[in-house]
């Protein structure tokens, strides 16, 4: 069975905790996790760019010269995309859809993938209790005696606790999210995780 240290609120070691190997002893593969990494990703990206064609360029309707007698090329409109200012042939559009579509038991099995890898590397630590005096102080207390202090770091809570999310506003390279959003891209994107007891019961209940 997978186990981690437990920490009080002032950051003291208060022993270890078990977690259920189902969720923090799974072997993982890279190939899911890089999979559903880039999926989040997809599914965040917004279609901004966006072009007009010939038909949609103001100007151009009056026919530049005649089509005979000058010697020049013939030309119908000053907007054709061979033309500065004219119309972009296979331009991007913002009507783009960039979503894909993720599995749930694929999703579920890469975040347990994570979540297990932290576990093995020593990068997940618990918390009995968050401090819920809403002080930086206290918050900067607590992480000074966590592993990986001076890394980015992932709170997790069980659920929307305003005085954590109060304490760590202002504070740099730390995030804060409950037990019920944590994605691929979170834990991919800290190097530690830090979570409270009630939030690894979460986590557990919700990947099983």
């Amino acid at each position: 069975m997978a186990n981690v240290k437990l920490f009080s609120t002032t950051g003291s070691e208060k022993g270890m905790v078990d977690l259920a190997p189902a969720v923090f002893d799974v072997a993982p593969k890279i190939a899911v996790v890089h999979q559903v990494y880039l999926a989040h990703l997809a599914n965040a990206r917004e279609s901004w760019a966006d072009t007009k064609d010939r038909s949609q360029v103001s100007g151009g309707g009056k026919k530049p010269w005649k089509q005979k007698g000058t010697g020049r090329a013939r030309h119908g409109s000053i907007r054709s995309p061979i033309w500065k200012g004219g119309g972009v042939t296979f331009g991007p559009l913002s009507a783009r859809n960039y979503t894909q579509k993720i599995n749930k038991k694929t999703n579920t099995l890469a975040v347990r993938m994570c979540l297990s890898d932290k576990c093995a590397e020593g990068k997940l630590a618990v918390v009995d209790v968050f401090p819920e005096t809403g002080k930086t102080k206290n918050m900067n207390l607590l992480r000074a005696h966590l592993p990986g202090k001076s890394r980015s770091l992932l709170i997790v809570t069980d659920g929307k606790n305003e005085p954590v999310l109060r304490a760590a506003a202002n504070m740099k390279k730390l995030a804060v999210i409950r037990a019920s959003d944590v994605s691929v891209v979170d834990l991919l994107n800290h190097q530690f995780v830090v979570a409270s007891e009630a939030a690894i019961r979460a986590l557990e209940k919700r990947l099983k």
